[in-house]
């Protein structure tokens, strides 16, 4: 299973806790980030996720990953070759993709990967999971919504699901802003808008599976 590393383009939550004088524990720092909600959200782990999705479609070279990734996922910022590599030996490691074969050629052995069963398994998971509300989620749904269509999993439950866990953060923010400061309460806002877009996105998105189904060719 991949674990959650912290980079340089990592939110956290705890920032938001320090800034605000508030611990992890007290009644306020619970209801904004309560038990479960992870306190990093990182780009990385959604890339080596939407690599694993693209290699249970074929196998590929990383070169191949990197253009098939930045077709579908890319548009706002491709991915860099030396991040594809060092995903690809991250996910070799942990024993989610192996090397499915050499080809010689004129310049370096060019390697072909392949997506293990254990990479399946974690993957599945990994979609069938709904994610906690934080902010820049909108990219992580959206690769999911894409694997799932390309895979011919149903994208639809996946947004259902997705929508249900948002709603119960959101009603148990709503309990803990009545008896807030003034301060507090606009912390929860914060995290309560974050919530509110993302519901808008969902609801947006699944009027429009059908149509991004057909650009994938699905």
């Amino acid at each position: 299973m991949l674990r959650k590393p912290l980079t340089s383009g990592t939110w956290q939550a705890t920032h938001v806790l320090r800034l605000s004088g508030l611990r992890p524990g007290d009644r306020v720092a619970s209801a904004l980030f309560p038990p479960g909600i992870p306190v990093v959200y990182s780009p990385r782990m959604t890339i080596s996720y939407a690599l694993l999705g693209l290699l249970e479609e074929a196998d590929r070279h990383g070169y191949d990953l990197k253009q098939s990734y930045d077709r579908r996922f890319g548009a706002i910022r491709p991915l860099r070759f030396g991040q594809v590599y060092r995903t690809l030996a991250q996910l070799q490691r942990d024993g989610l993709v192996a090397i499915a074969g050499v080809e010689a050629g004129a310049g370096p052995d060019r390697k072909r990967y392949s997506i293990t069963a254990e990479g399946v398994t974690d993957l599945e998971r990994w979609l069938s999971e709904p994610e906690d509300p934080q902010p820049q989620l909108q990219t992580v749904l959206f690769t999911k919504v894409v694997l799932a269509l390309q895979s011919g999993r149903p994208a639809e439950a996946f947004l259902d699901d997705q929508r249900e866990r948002h709603l119960a953060v959101m009603r148990e923010l709503t309990v803990a802003r009545r008896g807030a400061s003034q301060g507090d309460s606009m912390l929860i806002d914060y995290q309560l808008f974050h919530i509110e877009a993302d519901l808008r996105w969902i609801d947006h998105a699944s009027r429009r599976l059908g149509t991004l189904a057909a650009e994938l060719g699905r």
